[in-house]
């Protein structure tokens, strides 16, 4: 594995912040649009994602890095619980659970990937 000088230089944190993205513009659309308080709890989950794999990087700890990347990982399971939600009260289509389900699912296992990888490091 390459040696990382920055968070930005992680394909995990690119993919996050691509996720991030997507949400934040898929809330624009259809009823999330003005459903303020799901559209909030749901680009708070999915940028909270990158959030916590940039602060963790940034304390040049791999404790800390890896309790921040268990934080990712659990906004993760977040934006997929609020992306089943919606399914479930109708309010987005399966096609588009489908999708965003899948892509949070990815991104945990991805995370959750590392986390195991850095933890089989020695020091």
């Amino acid at each position: 594995m390459p040696t990382y000088q920055s968070f930005t230089e992680l394909p995990l944190w690119k993919e996050a912040v691509d996720f991030a993205a997507e949400v934040y513009k898929f809330c624009e659309d259809g009823k999330l649009k003005t459903d303020y308080r799901m559209k909030d709890q749901l680009r708070a989950a999915a940028s909270s994602i990158s959030n916590n794999i940039a602060e963790g990087f940034e304390y040049s700890s791999k404790k800390d890095f890896v309790r921040f990347l268990t934080y990712a990982k659990g906004s993760c399971s977040e934006a997929f619980n609020q992306f089943t939600i919606l399914y479930k009260a109708e309010m987005i289509e399966q096609s588009q659970y489908s999708y965003f389900s899948s892509k949070a699912t990815e991104l945990s296992k991805k995370i959750g990937g590392f986390i195991q990888y850095l933890k089989s490091k020695t020091k």
